[in-house]
């Protein structure tokens, strides 16, 4: 791969370590953004610079940060790996121009990536982001300007900055850690191995409640596990462990600590579809909150129901947080998020941030004295049962058009029993069922992927939607 086909996806670009995702390649990403700084006229408010648990990242890092100072930006370059929503916010913070963040995020440990920040620290919108490729599109290796890290350094253009404890006093200010340290909580967290290690431990401290954490060190192979992603299938020994301790409940954040997961007290997963329910349930009753909830087109009709039932509006979007965060932004939500357990929320960054995520879920427990399975059952009391899955399946490239050709013809007049409502296609191919249920089939960003997705009243009624889906994709499950 060169600087000419270098493509972001739904967040930065991602490729795999030392094929594609190789200094030369960082470097043209570099030159990039230290262009779009100058040409957007942001240079002067320099840039951070932020890096995961993966393997190199730090050396990718300190490369970005070579060539931004080269270019005469000065920059803000973390002294150890961070999760991305750390550097996200202390982007927001420092009052920067923008910000770097080597991460692949949850993809598995042979990939690396290259996220770009806007000032605000929310991921770049799509006129960023385009411009960004125009500029690696036209890049040249002879005309990237670098200078040695240590020169830059000396030369007070390149800074060694610890941006935990801005982080640490903001999240302090969002929520009442107090409250829950004295809530007497057995909470049980899997790192993944990834940046978010500690983290927990180190936002809540000592109290009543304790943490019991597993795959609490960085580790870029991320052992025992498919990928670094918090969902169910890579996570049965965060659900061993939470029996095992007999947990109250277990938290786990993915590679970059931008998403989050949840098993109840019984070591079952609870979806990112009713984590974000009951996290919006958390803010409109809980803590009285009002104002709109945003949601991506994967992300379930709970939010909804929940919107009537409090009288707030709910904005829907394409898949990719660079969608949620300028609704967020545009009409003020209380919160924002996505079917892949990435939430952001008011009075924070436009952001992901899977630590706050998990602070709140603990939060909703400590304030309530309900357990998950408990707080499901409440939340199904106010809006109906509703029940979720996805499926994702390996597929060869030159598959992809005669994917996208089945299901542009594919008009069925009902799935799973159910009549279809209408059909969408602004991101993927969305059957929206009568009953309120629907299934999605789309590409992924950031991955040779794809995905089919299903919410229903039932989990035979996904599992049978799910099954449609792979028929009308014309794929077989590998």
């Amino acid at each position: 791969m060169t600087g000419n086909t270098i493509k972001f996806g739904t967040d930065g670009w991602r490729a795999v370590i030392a094929d594609e995702f190789t200094f030369a390649n960082v470097r043209i990403c570099a030159q990039a953004v230290a262009d779009y700084l100058h040409e957007a006229e942001l240079a002067q408010k320099g840039v951070v610079i932020g890096f995961d648990t993966r393997f190199a990242s730090d050396d990718f890092a300190k490369t970005s940060a070579e060539v931004l100072a080269g270019n005469g930006i000065r920059v803000y370059l973390s002294d150890s790996a961070v999760p991305t929503p750390v550097l996200s916010y202390s982007v927001a913070h420092l009052q920067a121009g923008g910000g770097i963040v080597i991460t692949a995020s949850h993809n598995p440990g042979s990939w690396n990536g290259f996220k770009y920040k806007s000032p605000d620290g929310a991921s770049a919108p799509y006129e960023t982001v385009a411009r960004i490729e125009e500029l690696i599109a036209q890049s040249q290796p002879r005309n990237i300007r670098k200078i040695r890290l240590s020169d830059a350094v000396m030369q007070g253009l390149v800074t060694i900055s610890d941006f935990k404890s801005a982080y640490r006093r903001q999240i302090e200010s969002l929520i009442d850690l107090e409250g829950i340290r004295r809530a007497g909580l057995k909470i049980a967290v899997d790192s993944m191995h990834g940046a978010g290690c500690g983290y927990f431990k180190m936002l809540l401290g000592k109290g009543s409640s304790c943490i019991s954490e597993i795959k609490s060190s960085p580790n870029p192979a991320f052992p025992g596990m498919k990928q670094p992603e918090p969902i169910g299938i890579n996570l049965a020994d965060l659900s061993e462990h939470v029996k095992t301790i007999g947990a109250s409940v277990g938290l786990s954040t993915d590679g970059d600590a931008d998403r989050l997961g949840i098993m109840d007290e019984n070591g079952n997963y609870v979806t990112q579809l009713q984590v974000y329910a009951l996290l919006a349930l958390y803010f409109l009753e809980i803590r009285g909150e009002r104002g709109a909830i945003v949601k991506t087109i994967t992300t379930t009709n709970m939010l909804n129901r929940l919107g009537e039932l409090y009288d707030v509006p709910v904005f829907e979007t394409s898949v990719g947080f660079k969608y949620v965060a300028p609704v967020m932004q545009r009409e003020n939500a209380i919160i924002g998020g996505e079917e892949s357990g990435g939430y952001g929320f008011r009075g924070h960054v436009p952001e992901r941030d899977g630590l706050l995520a998990g602070l709140y879920f603990l939060d909703l427990m400590a304030r309530t004295g309900k357990t998950p399975t408990q707080l499901l059952d409440t939340l199904y009391k106010k809006v109906g049962s509703h029940y979720y899955d996805r499926r994702d399946t390996h597929f060869a490239e030159e598959e992809r058009m005669l994917v996208i050709q089945r299901m542009q013809e594919s008009s069925p007049a009902e799935l799973s029993g159910v009549a279809v409502l209408r059909k969408e296609t602004e991101d993927g191919f969305r059957f929206v069922l009568v009953d309120g249920g629907w299934l999605l089939v789309r590409f992924s960003g950031t991955e040779p992927l794809l995905r089919v997705y299903a919410e229903g009243s039932s989990t035979q009624q996904v599992q049978s939607l799910l099954d449609c889906g792979m028929q009308l994709a014309g794929i077989k499950e590998i």
